[in-house]
């Protein structure tokens, strides 16, 4: 379980650094940033339960997730350029974070520790 903790913790620290970095320095939709920057405020909701394994946090992360995911589909498919590539790693991101939480709330479920 302590590798799913960490898989879904990386994945969920990565997406929000490349979320700010995509937004102010390295595609932003308008040139010295965009305000689409703020899309990385929700993302530090779960940023604590997730890094203290809290199970109920594992629980509801996931479907906040599907958010990025879905935004990294559309623009890996409209965008061109370096923008599409990271829209590209947005979605490995997403899915990368999705099935470790998804599976760490699974295992950590009081009915799987007692046996």
């Amino acid at each position: 379980m302590k590798a799913l903790q960490l898989t879904a913790s990386a994945s969920l620290i990565a997406l929000i650094f490349l979320c700010l970095a995509w937004e102010l320095w390295l595609a932003p939709i308008r040139p010295g940033g965009s305000s689409l920057v703020f899309k990385t405020l929700p993302l530090l909701l779960p940023l604590m339960g997730i890094l203290k394994g809290r199970r109920y946090t594992y629980q509801w992360a996931p479907m906040l997730i599907l958010a990025y995911f879905t935004e990294g589909v559309v623009r890996a498919w409209s965008d061109s350029g370096l923008s599409a590539w990271l829209a590209g790693v947005e979605v490995l991101l997403s899915v990368v974070f999705f099935f470790a939480a998804i599976y760490y709330a699974k295992l950590s479920a009081p009915s799987r520790r007692a046996g």
